[in-house]
């Protein structure tokens, strides 16, 4: 039988697996944009998006901890029956913790969500309104928090971070009831900036991504000093 220590005085900050666009020594200084990927996919699945982006951002793509299939989940699907509220901000708490560890180098931290990722990149927005310099929603949705008190939305309205969102109307992958509910969020809390792309699907178009670049650019890389979501 293994012995054991001591319980720890406080829960280690969890360990996600990711991948980045620079090595550590080069980091200093750079503003932070992390990516969260979609339901049953991982770290690579939005990490070529680094090419198409502002060169002076680091980028950071984290892997989801549910494996799920060929892939992974940040949280139980809306029509799964282990969802609710309570499971996304168990998922999310870690989350929001390891970005406290990393955030420090950095000049400032954005966070960019595809489909299931959107609703993460939301849902920490909503969690810590001050700590984010914009957010980018690509093709997903907002949670409802039911009366959680996870989410901050009196206090994020205050803030007004900007938040592009993305998406094509024909999108048949995520349902019109989680767009309307999303549109009436985002509408109330972010200053938003709502772009619709014909034909592009459940997907990322390379427009989009050109218009991902142009926001990310005029909203942290020329935002005037001691805008929203410093380090």
């Amino acid at each position: 039988m293994t012995k054991t220590g001591p319980a720890p005085l406080s829960t280690p900050v969890w360990d996600p697996v990711t991948l980045w666009s620079r090595p550590e020594s080069e980091r200093a200084g750079t503003p932070l944009l992390v990516l969260f990927h979609g339901y049953m996919a991982d770290e690579r699945d939005l990490m070529g998006l680094a090419d198409y982006l502002p060169e002076e951002f680091t980028v950071v793509s984290v892997r989801a901890p549910h494996a799920e299939d060929q892939g992974y989940s940040w949280f139980p699907l809306s029509r799964d029956a282990g969802y609710s509220v309570e499971a996304v901000v168990d998922a999310l708490t870690p989350l929001a913790e390891w970005l406290d560890a990393i955030r420090a180098p950095h000049s400032s931290v954005s966070l960019l969500g595809f489909s299931m990722g959107m609703g993460v990149a939301t849902s920490l927005l909503r969690h810590r309104p001050g700590d984010f310099a914009t957010v980018v929603g690509l093709s997903g949705f907002a949670v409802p928090p039911e009366g959680h008190p996870f989410f901050q939305d009196e206090a994020l309205a205050g803030q007004q971070v900007p938040f592009f969102w993305g998406r094509d109307q024909a999108d048949e992958v995520i349902s019109s009831s989680m767009v309307e509910y999303t549109h009436r969020w985002a509408t109330s809390t972010t200053r938003l900036t709502k772009v619709l792309y014909p034909t592009m699907g459940h997907s990322i178009s390379q427009q989009e991504l050109a218009h991902v670049r142009e926001f990310l650019t005029l909203t942290v890389l020329n935002a005037p000093s001691g805008g929203t979501g410093g380090s």
